[in-house]
């Protein structure tokens, strides 16, 4: 059976603690992730609209690191596509536009109300938010969901958190 793929929207790239979670999972095959240069755009953009304090030479690092770890990540050549779609925010059509590209089964966003089935239904993809996509992998493989969990929270130095407090931190 082939692996599920995965599309990470912007929302769910920007939070730190999200992200490394979801590829954690990803990085134990429970999924292939994708993403654009677009989507990278975006949540860096919007990270540094709301932290002004954090050098965008960092972000950048960081978007650096994720496409040389995940080489098989990043899609590309879709712009032509961008213009087909109707979503009720067009700003968020080169998530769609990459999503198909990419052959994506899932959208993972928090932003579910601008990718409504009507639009994804054609072209087999599902919007789902990052909890709904969690707990549907912990319902394939609970041990490795867990094992992933764990390594996310013992990761964390500063603060160190109790299970629940990450839980916490990760809603």
């Amino acid at each position: 059976m082939d692996r599920l793929t995965a599309l990470l929207d912007a929302y769910v790239l920007y939070p730190a603690g999200l992200r490394d979670l979801l590829l954690r999972l990803a990085d134990r095959y429970l999924f292939a992730q994708l993403w654009s240069p677009d989507i990278h755009a975006d949540w860096i953009r919007n990270l540094l609209a709301d932290r002004p304090d954090i050098d965008p030479a960092v972000l950048d690092r960081t978007r650096s690191i994720l496409d040389r770890h995940f080489p098989d990540a990043l899609v590309t050549g879709f712009d032509n596509l961008v213009s087909e779609f109707d979503l009720p925010d067009p700003d968020d059509r080169h998530v769609l536009a990459a999503a198909i590209h990419g052959r994506a089964d899932v959208i993972v966003t928090a932003n579910l109300r601008d990718f409504p089935s009507d639009s994804l239904d054609s072209n087999k993809i599902v919007a789902q938010h990052p909890d709904t996509f969690v707990a549907d992998l912990f319902n394939v493989d609970p041990e490795t969901v867990l094992a992933a969990a764990r390594e996310h929270r013992a990761a964390l130095c500063n603060p160190q958190r109790s299970g629940s407090e990450n839980l916490s931190a990760l809603e």
